[in-house]
């Protein structure tokens, strides 16, 4: 029997927002959309604010720095939003 293993790199490669969503390119090929609506330090922030990130976490991570907002590619997988505050 023939096992294939899928190969998954769920670092980061790409990231963008448009006015509904957040959208996570990983670079395996996969791309990850989730509302903003669910992180509201990113929803309320300027879109300008929004295009400035970095790679964080060993390019796990989403770092804003303008708006002090971390991300996970694990919790953006799980479908986990912003904690209620």
């Amino acid at each position: 029997m023939n096992i294939s293993a899928r190969i998954t790199d769920e670092r980061v490669a790409d990231v963008r927002c448009d006015d509904d969503s957040l959208i996570v390119d990983l670079m395996d090929g996969r791309t990850i959309s989730v509302p903003l609506a669910w992180y509201p330090r990113l929803a309320q922030a300027a879109p300008a604010q929004r295009k400035i990130w970095e790679v964080a976490g060993g390019g796990y991570g989403i770092h804003w720095p303008e708006i002090d907002e971390d991300l996970s590619t694990e919790g953006l997988l799980r479908g986990a939003p912003a904690p209620k505050r």
